[in-house]
């Protein structure tokens, strides 16, 4: 990592660690591997660091969030399932008072409705929904220009 700026924490919900195996119609072939290649070469172009992490654990991804409050310069996070009813998350978000982009490969508002309430967007400064693997590459072009004004 840089001396002088702390990373971006990207942190992914569960089942993101089945990416490119699990319903490839809705989620793509593309690995969470793969994503987290494009997003640390996305970052880098810009002078950032990444610490990327999947959990399948709420309180895993709670302690992360928290570990963020004072190591991290800003949050993307594709909560999955726990969008839609994770208050622990949102409050921990709520915590950590930093940029947060809420990144989803699907549009959830083309899915089942249960999928359009988030809990997460609530503290979020952006979401981007339905951009598949790149959405996340966009989650950190919108935090660099957030980050450096």
């Amino acid at each position: 990592m840089t001396a002088s700026r702390r990373p971006i924490y990207v942190l992914n919900g569960p089942n993101l660690n089945l990416l490119g195996t699990r319903r490839p119609e809705v989620y793509g072939t593309t690995t969470l591997a793969d994503i987290e290649e494009a997003v640390r070469a996305r970052a880098a172009a810009g002078g950032w660091d990444v610490v990327f992490h999947q959990s399948n654990h709420e309180g895993v991804l709670v302690d992360r969030i928290q570990e963020a409050r004072t190591a991290a310069a800003a949050i993307v996070i594709n909560p999955a399932a726990f969008t839609h009813y994770s208050i622990a998350i949102h409050d921990a978000l709520e915590a950590a008072e930093l940029p947060v982009v809420e990144v989803h490969l699907s549009n959830v508002h083309r899915r089942e409705p249960f999928r359009h309430t988030s809990y997460v967007s609530l503290q979020a400064d952006a979401v981007i929904a339905g951009a598949g693997a790149f959405g996340y590459e966009l989650a950190v072009e919108h935090l660099l220009r957030t980050l450096e004004g």
